[in-house]
């Protein structure tokens, strides 16, 4: 059966996708969730490609799904070193890329962003193949913006975003399943408050809390604070709690990463986080109250603009990274949060209101479109 769809879908034998991208969990999250629908709700095989310094590395493999490595590097915000060699990687990585797309033969071509998403899009084109590029931020990527033009579809999280790209769709951003499970906070439960900055921590955040940490929990009795710190800061993290006299206390929690986020996110009243475009969707399809610190040099300040979407919805607070450098105004943003429990579940439920449950399903309907066409 699954043969004859194909067949009528203008494929030869079963769909074939490749997702090039990756880097931080921004990336890998929202494409191994197009992945997974590809594959259970239209029998695709998924191929992705990546690189050796990405988060891909560990969750594809853990996902279940053939990961290949190219070269490439980062051109924005980094050493004119870095670029020269960025430059050089480049051509060699779309000559890599396009290796693998005569190997694999793909139907169609998702770019997600990050590293390898820039080799991998050039490549399709260049090879004339079915491109869309996922782009979940307000503002698109270096990656996005140099293959905007060319692609042969997008999917965006935001309206202004469609501007940039040719046939471009507001559909979301891919959320796991269990993130839309989630229940409000049971009131016996003890209040909970998660910190985390992405998949890499957030230095800003690491060095601020065990600050204020002491008096947080002198002011709530019951408090227990989950703070993700990410691998190379979470021992200096942790020590950073023990100079504050918190060593060995019970109610504070230092992970470098933290694998099941939807069951932390189900246990938490309030987040202290970054403003990611998947953290936001996350937290949208959890239905949970948020206190956002952008991320200062983002590309094109597009965390701040994802924080605002929020903000003005009513379902997060905003501080900016100058504003934690006094101590006191995170210690009284957080208070003020915490002792209003109602406060918290109405900004929960306005979150909610801004997800979309069905974003994979519709980013995967449009690759199923784009490989009909090839």
């Amino acid at each position: 059966m699954q043969e004859t769809e194909n067949r009528e879908q203008g494929t030869a034998g079963p769909l074939r996708v490749l997702i090039a991208g990756g880097g931080t969990g921004g990336h890998v999250i929202p494409a191994l969730a197009i992945a997974r629908e590809l594959r259970d709700a239209h029998a695709a095989e998924v191929r992705f490609v990546g690189t050796a310094r990405g988060l891909e590395t560990r969750l594809v493999p853990e996902g279940g799904f053939r990961l290949d490595l190219v070269r490439s590097g980062q051109l924005k915000n980094v050493s004119l070193a870095t670029r020269l060699r960025t430059a050089i990687d480049l051509p060699l990585g779309v000559m890599e890329c396009v290796r693998l797309l005569r190997e694999f033969r793909p139907q169609a071509v998702v770019g997600v962003g990050g590293y390898a998403s820039g080799p991998g899009m050039m490549a399709a084109i260049l090879l004339r193949l079915p491109t869309l590029a996922f782009e979940p931020n307000a503002v698109p990527g270096l990656a996005n913006r140099l293959v905007g033009r060319w692609v042969s579809a997008a999917a965006v999280n935001f309206t202004q975003t469609q501007r940039y790209f040719r046939n471009a769709r507001v559909t979301g951003i891919p959320v796991r399943a269990d993130f839309f499970a989630i229940a409000p906070k049971s009131a016996a439960a003890p209040p909970r408050l998660l910190v985390f900055g992405g998949s890499q921590g957030a230095r800003v955040l690491n060095e601020a809390m065990p600050k204020i940490a002491q008096r947080l929990l002198d002011r709530f009795a019951n408090l227990e604070i989950v703070h993700q710190a990410g691998a190379r800061a979470a021992q200096p993290t942790a020590e950073a709690y023990a100079r504050a006299g918190l060593a060995g206390q019970q109610r504070i929690r230092v992970q470098p990463y933290l694998d099941q986020m939807p069951q932390e996110f189900a246990a938490a009243d309030l987040l202290l986080c970054r403003s990611g475009a998947s953290t936001m969707a996350e937290l949208g399809a959890a239905g949970r109250a948020s206190l956002l610190v952008p991320f200062a040099l983002a590309a094109d300040d597009h965390q701040r603009r994802n924080a605002e979407v929020f903000v003005q919805a009513g379902a997060a607070r905003m501080l900016t990274e100058a504003d934690l450098a006094d101590p006191e105004r995170l210690l009284n943003e957080l208070s003020a949060l915490l002792a209003d429990p109602q406060t918290l579940r109405a900004m929960g439920e306005r979150a909610r209101t801004l997800a979309r449950p069905d974003a994979a399903r519709q980013i995967a309907s449009m690759v199923v479109e784009l490989a009909r066409r090839n």
